[in-house]
């Protein structure tokens, strides 16, 4: 997985709150394969119609935030189901973060495993940052997850993240990556435990098939 450090790119407001999973990726595109098209159907009944149409009004349709890296969206973002996909979707749209008051638990752990960003903002914060977006749609938005903060349009706000999926996030650790994290105190363990219970450790078998 690749590390997530800082991103400064276009950032598209979704005022919108309980933007669910089943939204995000519709249910019946889950047996999509791994190919990186879920991008494709991303907010699919949002952004198109019956007849496949885009919707011109849906905010990643308009042509100022088709190239958006960063959604920016109302509280309980990614609630409602388990499915990693809709995290696919996300990032084979090109999205790296999405800024919100709250977010779905699972999909926040999802998110965290695959490389996106999840910065979870106050209420306000939020608010004022879509209204600058809305006014001037070009601005860049800077996600620093170092310092944890969200910069634009010469304002600063701290986010926050649960402490365990940021080192995951700035490490590029999946989750065997991180159990490697305490090889040192595995280690230890193994070593201490030997010497407290040398019965429980097996042994070689000798050629006669006894244990050595």
């Amino acid at each position: 997985m690749d590390k997530f450090t800082c991103i400064a790119a276009i950032a598209c407001p979704l005022p919108t709150e309980n933007i669910d999973t089943d939204q995000i990726l519709p249910a019946r595109y889950l047996k999509l394969p791994r190919k990186g098209e879920h991008g494709k159907v991303l907010f699919y009944d949002l952004r198109f119609d019956a007849e496949a149409n885009e919707r011109p009004e849906f905010p990643l349709n308009r042509p100022h935030w088709r190239e958006a890296k960063i959604i920016v969206a109302g509280r309980n973002f990614g609630g409602g189901s388990s499915r990693e996909a809709a995290v696919y979707a996300l990032l084979d749209f090109g999205i790296r973060c999405v800024i919100a008051p709250s977010f779905g638990d699972i999909f926040a752990q999802n998110a965290t495993k695959n490389g996106l960003l999840t910065a979870a903002l106050g209420e306000t914060e939020t608010n004022a940052l879509m209204s600058m977006l809305e006014r001037e749609p070009a601005s860049i938005v800077t996600a620093d997850l170092v310092s944890q903060s969200i910069a634009c349009g010469g304002q600063q706000f701290q986010f926050a993240i649960d402490p365990s999926r940021r080192d995951r996030l700035l490490n590029g650790w999946d989750d065997f990556d991180v159990t490697r994290s305490f090889r040192k105190e595995i280690a230890d363990f193994r070593s201490a435990d030997r010497k407290r219970r040398p019965w429980a450790v097996p042994h070689a078998r000798g050629a006669g098939g006894m244990a050595s």
